[in-house]
């Protein structure tokens, strides 16, 4: 008749009570007629006693000390206040007096890595020479390795950016969409696609979801977004890039200039970091136990510079670079340190960038044709979104089409989409796990995707 009860809800308001609780043995540790167990549930543990008395038999205070670490138990028994702090759970006031325990899976005694190295910041690792482990041995062993408090912490985090740009966006009066994945040609016009076969010819797996985006916008649904897999065939091994990723997709329509594109997009943003300061307060500490990082910082409204105002700051930084040059990512961090020390904050927006930086469908500024219409937002030195007005007029994008050198036969049915009136509009595309990632201060993307898929990784 006992309610299964979650360990996080285990507090001293629940001292003296009879409770049934689902967990894993964490640790364990026998001591004369004593054993003592730590039990986990995701990112929240708990000290539990098995002692020979009323309830506890020797046999089973030997049973309980034979439990393999990472086994599935019941426990029945009775909080009770803690005499004293119980270091390193996090039920710290109350502690589980156990009168039954049942096995309800069994794990294989040896385990491919322990959680307390998993968790042990690297620092202290190397300070009194105790394991660490390392990132391959993480991800060729994901599935102990999520079941860390950092992991479980982690993604979390993750599911709330999620449930925080939906909630930010349907208040605002966006639909949400779902796009093709297999697509008939490269959704960018570029190279870096992965072929599939389809039936008697070859598909596509889509870059992005921009093409459908903007479609929907020519079929006058004015805001829309959506939440899928992107995938990117570029044979990059580096911190921040991955071949599969989540893309936070947003299109809309404007009526005067594509700044109201800009800012909501911007807002958004704002909205999810406040919301992850509001709710995910535990996570973002359990995080930062294992790497220590500033808490995110953010300004309302956005700072937004101009893409001249930033080379400007990194000339006076030493950089040589040219007008119509593109940021290159040491610049691009080195623009992130200089921002945050004179403005103090870890998100802001460049606009305006060269035209000549920027793909084809970029709608140039009517003021100056060597300047575009287009922006990137970054978070802590790194961009997180890469967006612009996109050229809604088939003659203009067609001709740009054409100096970009692009095959107009493998694009026409893009072009096709604003033969029939279209209106002026703008979006962007935001990666859900460097949000994450930079959000936290974390140093890898592979950490804040579940089952990363890279030029060297399709498993697990």
């Amino acid at each position: 008749d006992r309610v299964l009860v979650r360990i996080k809800d285990l507090t001293v308001e629940k001292a003296d009570k009879e409770v049934w609780v689902r967990g894993r043995i964490h640790t364990s540790r026998a001591k004369g007629k004593q054993c003592f167990l730590v039990l986990r549930q995701q990112q929240f543990n708990i000290q539990a006693l098995v002692a020979v008395g009323q309830h506890a038999s020797k046999q089973m205070v030997k049973f309980a000390a034979n439990i393999t670490k990472e086994s599935i138990v019941d426990i029945e028994g009775v909080v009770r206040k803690a005499y004293q702090k119980v270091g390193g759970c996090t039920q710290q006031d109350v502690e589980l007096h156990v009168q039954r325990i049942y096995v309800i899976s069994s794990a294989e005694p040896r385990l491919p890595l322990q959680l307390d190295d998993a968790v042990r910041p690297e620092v202290e690792g190397e300070e009194d020479g105790r394991a660490t482990v390392n990132q391959d041995t993480r991800l060729d062993n994901r599935i102990i390795d999520l079941r860390t408090s950092t992991s479980q912490a982690i993604f979390c985090l993750q599911s709330g950016i999620c449930q925080l740009f939906r909630e930010t966006l349907i208040r605002k009066g966006f639909v949400e969409i779902q796009t093709p994945k297999i697509i008939s040609a490269a959704s960018e016009g570029g190279a870096n696609v992965f072929t599939v076969s389809y039936f008697k010819t070859s598909a596509y797996l889509a870059q992005s979801p921009q093409l459908y985006k903007q479609m929907c916008i020519c079929a006058d649904f004015e805001k829309v977004f959506c939440v899928g897999p992107v995938f990117r065939a570029e044979d990059s091994n580096t911190h921040r890039h991955l071949t599969e990723f989540v893309g936070l997709d947003i299109e809309m329509a404007f009526n005067y200039h594509y700044h109201e594109v800009v800012d909501e997009i911007a807002d958004t943003l704002v909205q999810i970091f406040k919301g992850l300061q509001e709710r995910f307060q535990t996570e973002i500490q359990t995080v930062s136990k294992q790497f220590p990082c500033e808490p995110f910082k953010f300004l309302e409204p956005t700072l937004r510079l101009e893409y001249r105002e930033g080379v400007a700051m990194l000339r006076e930084a030493g950089v040589e670079m040219g007008d119509e040059e593109d940021l290159s990512t040491p610049n691009e961090k080195l623009l992130g340190r200089l921002v945050k020390e004179k403005y103090d904050t870890d998100f802001y927006i460049l606009d305006k960038y060269p035209l000549a930086v920027r793909p084809f469908y970029t709608m140039p500024d009517p003021a100056n044709p060597k300047i575009s219409n287009s922006y990137d937002m970054f978070m802590r030195g790194e961009e997180i979104l890469s967006g612009a007005q996109r050229i809604h007029d088939p003659q203009l994008l067609t001709e740009r089409a054409k100096h970009h050198g692009i095959d107009l036969e493998k694009i026409k049915a893009y072009i096709d989409s604003f033969r029939f009136g279209a209106p002026p509009h703008a979006g962007g595309g935001i990666g859900l796990e460097r949000v994450t990632m930079l959000y936290l201060g974390l140093h890898n993307v592979r950490q804040t995707s579940m089952f990363p898929r890279d030029p060297k990784r399709l498993t697990p």
